[in-house]
C-alpha cells in the first residue's frame, strides 16, 4: 500500500532526493509579458546509475545549488508530495493547500 508525505522541511526534501539519487535545477521561462519564472525540477539518474554530473541545459534545465532551489521553493511557498521512500513519484504543491 503506497502512502503520500508532503515534506516542507528542507533538509527531509533534500534526504528524500538524495536517497533517490537525485539532483535538482530551474528552468526559467518567459511568461505571457516576457517576465521570466522559474520553474523548479528535480533530475534523478537512471536506475543503476549514479549520478555523474549535474543535469544540462540540453533538456531546459540548468543546475543549482540547493541553497537556490529551496530558495524559491520558499518563495513559489510550495512543498514536495511524496510517495513512500521505495518510489520515484513527486509532485509540487502549495503549501495553502496543506492548512
Amino acid at each position: 500500500m503506497n502512502s503520500t508525505h508532503t515534506l516542507i522541511r528542507h533538509r527531509d526534501i533534500q534526504n528524500w532526493v538524495a536517497e533517490h539519487r537525485g539532483l535538482p535545477a530551474i528552468s526559467r521561462s518567459p511568461n505571457q509579458f516576457g517576465e521570466l519564472h522559474a520553474r523548479l525540477a528535480l533530475k534523478f539518474a537512471k536506475p543503476r546509475a549514479a549520478p555523474t554530473s549535474m543535469p544540462t541545459q540540453d533538456d531546459g534545465m540548468s543546475p543549482c545549488s540547493w541553497s537556490a532551489w529551496l530558495a524559491e521553493l520558499d518563495r513559489q511557498h510550495l512543498a514536495l508530495k511524496v510517495v513512500d521512500a521505495n518510489q520515484l513519484a513527486f509532485e509540487f504543491v502549495e503549501r495553502k493547500e496543506l492548512n
